[in-house]
C-alpha cells in the first residue's frame, strides 16, 4: 500500500500524475473566497468557507479522479463534521495534501502592469510545520500579463528567481515543489503571442532551476494552456490550442520534469475539457500531463450550494460529474 507520509519524493511526484486523475486545486485565498462568495451573496465566515471546502472533499468517489489537493493554509488546519483534520481526511482516501506557499501576486516596483509573487521569508519553518502535517507537495504561482512591452525581462527574471527559490527550499524540506508561471488569459493577445511568451518564460525558469541545481526530476511544473486572450476578437480551437501548447512544451520543458498539469486560469468547465483534450490527443510525449484546475472544477458547484446545507447533494453532484469528464478527456 502507498504509504503518503513515508514514500520518497520521487514516488510521491509519479504517484501526483498518476492518470487517469489530476490534483485539485482549493487553495484560493481568503481574498479571492471572499471575492467569490460575495458575487454569489454568501457571507466569507470560517465556518462557511469550511463547508465549501468539505462540500469538495467529501464528495463521493473523489479517490478515484484526485490524486492530490492544492489546500490554502486556513484549509489545511480545518477539520470534517466528523472531527477529522482535512490533510488526514485526504490521506486516508490516498489523497496527497498539498500546499499553496506564496501570499499573491503584488505590483512590481518601477514595472508598471507587472506582479512578483512573494513570502520566501520564514518558508523553511512553515515547510517544517506542513511536513509534520502530512503536506507532501507544495505550489508557487507568479503570474504574467500579455500586453505592450511586457512581460518584461526584468519581471520574467525576477519572477522565476522567486520561483527558484522557493523550490530549492520545498525540496530541501523533503516537499515536492510546483512551479506555476501562468499567462494571464484575461486579455487581447494572439495565440501566437502567447506561445511566444509563455515559451520564453518557461525556457527562463528552466535556466534558473538548472543554475542553482534544482532537481528537476523530484518538480512539477503547472502552466497555462496556450491560447488567444479571452478579449482576442477571434478565439482559439481546441486543436490550435493542443498544437500551441504541446509546442511549448516540447521546446521548453526538459524530458527529467516528470509531469506538467494545466491551470484552467478563467475558462468556462467546457471550453476546460475541450481544451486538455486536445492536448491530450498528442502521444509519445516525455512528461505526464493532466489537470490541476479550481474554477473550472468548482464553479458550478458553487453557484448551486450558494451556502446552503440542502443544495450539497446536488453541488457535489455537478462536481463529480466535472472530475469524471476531466478524467476521461485525458485520453485525448
Amino acid at each position: 500500500m502507498f504509504d503518503i507520509k513515508n514514500e520518497s519524493m520521487q514516488n510521491i511526484a509519479h504517484k501526483l500524475l498518476e492518470r487517469p486523475k489530476g490534483i485539485f486545486a482549493a487553495d484560493e485565498s481568503g481574498g479571492s473566497i471572499e471575492k467569490r462568495f460575495a458575487d454569489r451573496g454568501i457571507e466569507s465566515t470560517e465556518e462557511n468557507r469550511r463547508q465549501y471546502r468539505q462540500l469538495f472533499f467529501t464528495t463521493p468517489e473523489i479517490e478515484h479522479y484526485v490524486n492530490g489537493v492544492i489546500l490554502f493554509d486556513e484549509t489545511a488546519r480545518q477539520k470534517s463534521d466528523g472531527g477529522v483534520v482535512f490533510t488526514d481526511y485526504l490521506i486516508n482516501l490516498g489523497i496527497i495534501p498539498g500546499i499553496k506557499v506564496d501570499s499573491g501576486v503584488v505590483p512590481l516596483e518601477g514595472f508598471p502592469g507587472e506582479t512578483i509573487s512573494d513570502d520566501l521569508n520564514g518558508l523553511v519553518k512553515r515547510f517544517e510545520e506542513y511536513r509534520e502535517m502530512g503536506i507532501r507537495f507544495s505550489k508557487w504561482r507568479v503570474a504574467f500579463s500579455v500586453g505592450d512591452g511586457i512581460p518584461t525581462d526584468q519581471a520574467i527574471n525576477a519572477n522565476v528567481h522567486a520561483l527558484t527559490r522557493y523550490a530549492m527550499i520545498s525540496q530541501a524540506a523533503g516537499i515536492i515543489p510546483i512551479v506555476e508561471p501562468e499567462l494571464i488569459y484575461d486579455g487581447d493577445h494572439t495565440i501566437q503571442q502567447a506561445e511566444e511568451k509563455l515559451g520564453y518564460i518557461l525556457y527562463k525558469m528552466f535556466e534558473h532551476l538548472r543554475f542553482y541545481n534544482v532537481d528537476l526530476s523530484t518538480l512539477i511544473v503547472k502552466t497555462s494552456q496556450v491560447m488567444a486572450g479571452k478579449r482576442y476578437a477571434v478565439q482559439s480551437t481546441p486543436q490550435e490550442v493542443g498544437n500551441a501548447t504541446v509546442k511549448v512544451l516540447k521546446e521548453n520543458v526538459p524530458a527529467e520534469v516528470p509531469g506538467v498539469v494545466f491551470l484552467s486560469g478563467g475558462q468556462t468547465p467546457q471550453q476546460a475539457i475541450n481544451n486538455l483534450r486536445a492536448i491530450c490527443s498528442h502521444k509519445d510525449l516525455p512528461w505526464t500531463l493532466t489537470f490541476s484546475y479550481s474554477r473550472a472544477l468548482q464553479d458550478p458547484s458553487l453557484d448551486i450550494w450558494n451556502g446552503e446545507m440542502r443544495n450539497v447533494p446536488e453541488a457535489k453532484q455537478a462536481f463529480h460529474k466535472l472530475l469524471k469528464e476531466n478524467s476521461e478527456a485525458l485520453n485525448g
